[in-house]
């Protein structure tokens, strides 16, 4: 029946087929009662993950990133950032703009980086990292200015304070020698001054969920979360000084980096994990380590339709038991598949590029089977989110919490339903929270810029608080 438009109404799979698929889909469909004791969970972990003597065993890392702020509207001037995730980096100039309450980025340039030297040594990677970011400021006309930087570095890392960061392991490809065990910014600025010819100011360190949070918290200032739902899944938050166990002080904030991923790392996720989730972990680069996001992000959802599409099929449920090369083939049913399946028509393409033999019962079943591992995602990622959001809100003593979300990731951003459901479950899961959404632009960009201002603007208030001080005591000594 390739090639004609199914006869049969896309959605009307027999109620007979339906009762016998339906045992398949139920393990992903999770009550409230369930995701309110996921949630449960993920608090325990992340109060462990917070503890002074708890943190090391816990799943949840809760790294400290050091910004104690957001921004409050006043932070101005130009900013370089540098990003640093991947093959490429990028190099910006970034203006922030207190009159139209605007971060603007003026250029960027992206700049490649060469096998050899992702194998090399740390000072070729520095020193090529600081030869592209002087041609940088040459091509813009700020040579001469001494410019504070925001630097993201997406790589494992130790924050020990926010202009000082240990690399714990390279991935991605990297594997620069004698930079594991040592401090990026430090290594960064040595390559700066062995060239000689500029130099930069402040620098602060950012993880890409910061820079979420932070490229929308200019436009909102009551933007206190950073979530980003993509290939991988992670979060950030405000938390209070008090519950930080591993930084001296009990005043103020600080921004957690949850690394949420982890969550289930320590086998408490078990009873949610279908036998589908469990095939992708242990056919993954590195069994047993996030769980969490092995069931919610972009790099899996695909893969665990395909499992399922598989089953399905062998079961005699779809294709007439039949299946293809390219459906038995790990990875080759892509997430973005799970999108575009929202129409029909790309329903008919892709399961005839996946050279399979489809009849519109078939589609109606591969709809519902995407339908029902994207909303999983949206519901478990709304529990956890539900998490963090009660958490600020009884952590305040409040009894409502007006907060927003910055947000990124292709999940988030592409699939049609997904913002719609997880902003409906979270409705759900923390009714005592009133939570806006606002999806960033350019968090590792402007983001880091903001981290940056904040913290300028931060140390400003400090010097300003010891000058006002100082002045009182002499007059006190005076008198």
């Amino acid at each position: 029946m390739n090639g004609d438009t199914p006869a049969l109404h896309l959605d009307g799979i027999p109620p007979d087929t339906l009762r016998k698929v339906q045992p398949y889909l139920e393990p992903f469909q999770l009550s409230q009662a369930k995701l309110l004791e996921v949630s449960a969970r993920l608090n325990k972990d992340m109060v462990l993950g917070l503890g002074k003597t708890t943190h090391h065993r816990a799943a949840v890392k809760m790294l400290p990133t050091f910004v104690r702020a957001t921004p409050d509207g006043t932070e101005k001037g130009d900013f370089l950032a540098l990003d640093l995730g991947g093959t490429n980096f990028r190099v910006l100039h970034v203006r922030v703009v207190e009159e139209e309450q605007k971060v603007l980025k003026m250029d960027s340039q992206i700049c490649a980086i060469p096998k050899e030297i992702m194998l090399g040594t740390g000072e070729q990677l520095f020193d090529h990292i600081a030869a592209c970011l002087g041609d940088f400021l040459v091509s813009q006309n700020l040579k001469g200015q001494t410019l504070p930087l925001g630097f993201t570095f997406s790589f494992p890392c130790e924050q020990k304070e926010i202009d000082k960061s240990i690399l714990i392991r390279w991935t991605k490809g990297f594997n620069c020698s004698g930079v594991e065990g040592k401090d990026v910014v430090k290594l960064l600025k040595e390559a700066i001054h062995r060239r000689g010819d500029y130099d930069i100011g402040s620098v602060a360190m950012v993880n890409d969920t910061v820079g979420t949070m932070m490229s929308c918290g200019y436009k909102d200032q009551s933007c206190e979360i950073g979530m980003i739902i993509g290939t991988g899944t992670n979060a950030c938050y405000m938390e209070e000084m008090r519950n930080v166990k591993r930084v001296e002080g009990e005043d103020g904030r600080m921004c957690i980096n949850t690394e949420w991923g982890g969550f289930g790392d320590d086998g408490s996720l078990k009873d949610i994990q279908t036998e589908f989730d469990v095939v992708v972990d242990k056919t993954s680069i590195n069994p047993g380590v996030h769980i969490f996001e092995k069931m919610i992000s972009g790099m899996y959802l695909g893969e665990i339709v395909r499992l399922l599409l598989v089953r399905l099929a062998k079961d005699k449920l779809l294709f007439k038991g039949r299946t293809s090369e390219a459906l038995r083939t790990p990875y080759t049913f892509e997430t973005k598949f799970i999108s575009e399946i929202e129409d029909l028509v790309n329903t008919l393409r892709i399961l005839t590029d996946l050279g399979l033999e489809w009849e519109s019962v078939d589609c109606a079943i591969v709809r519902l089977v995407c339908d029902t591992i994207s909303s999983r995602s949206a519901d478990l990622c709304a529990a956890a989110l539900a998490t963090i959001t009660n958490r600020i809100r009884t952590n305040r003593g409040l009894s409502h919490l007006k907060t927003t979300v910055g947000v990124d990731g292709t999940v988030y951003r592409k699939h049609p339903k997904f913002s719609e459901k997880l902003r409906a479950t979270v409705r759900r899961l923390a009714p005592e929270c009133d939570i806006t959404f606002l999806v960033s632009e350019d968090g590792s960009g402007k983001g880091a810029a903001m981290v940056t201002a904040v913290a300028l603007r931060l140390a400003r208030q400090s010097r300003l608080l010891e000058d006002s001080d100082g002045e009182v005591r002499e007059e006190e000594e005076d008198e």
